[in-house]
């Protein structure tokens, strides 16, 4: 058993059973009373982040979980299916624990796989991922002068996204997969 003043950040916890990453946290020592760490954790089987206040005098459990390099294959109704590109190995992770991340994979995208005792946890998006546009209406003189300067683009893999209107079929951009947003055009 650990104590909370034993926290840093990227470290896993186990609190009932589910498994949390610290992705922040504040030691606090008050001239009254103990002192305890604020803590902003993020849960590695549905993605939610939480804040959480470990007392100091708390007995906590922390994992080893390791970070593999994936490439996203294939899904169908139930799972998607990561490849290791080193050993060729094969995992699964359900949908649900993929959950909106679903729509930014295209076949031959490197994610990030948690892995706890050999099995596949979750799953973690690069920052910005490129895609090419495949469909999208022209651009019409007079557009701007509306103050309407993005239109809707869909790209190679299907996601909706607003882009500036200059751009046309064929055009690889990235997106933001933090927010969904286009980033920028990438050169050719």
């Amino acid at each position: 058993m650990a104590s909370p003043n034993e926290i840093k950040r990227g470290q896993v916890i186990n609190i009932d059973g589910n498994l949390w990453s610290v992705s922040d946290f504040q030691r606090v020592s008050p001239g009254k009373g103990g002192s305890f760490v604020r803590t902003k954790i993020k849960s590695l089987t549905n993605g939610k982040v939480v804040e959480r206040v470990f007392k100091a005098n708390e007995n906590l459990t922390f994992e080893d979980v390791s970070h593999k390099k994936m490439q996203f294959i294939f899904a169908d109704e139930n799972t998607v299916t990561f490849m290791d590109g080193q050993t060729y190995d094969q995992i699964t992770l359900g949908r649900d624990v993929v959950g909106d991340d679903m729509k930014y994979l295209k076949e031959g995208l490197d994610v990030m796989v948690s892995m706890h005792n050999d099995a596949a946890i979750s799953m973690e998006l690069p920052g910005k991922i490129e895609y090419t546009i495949a469909e999208s209406e022209p651009a019409v003189k007079g557009d701007t002068t509306s103050g309407n300067v993005t239109k809707e683009a869909i790209t190679d893999n299907g996601l909706k996204i607003r882009v500036p209107i200059f751009l046309k079929i064929g055009d690889v951009v990235r997106i933001n997969t933090e927010t969904g947003d286009y980033s920028e055009r990438v050169s050719k």
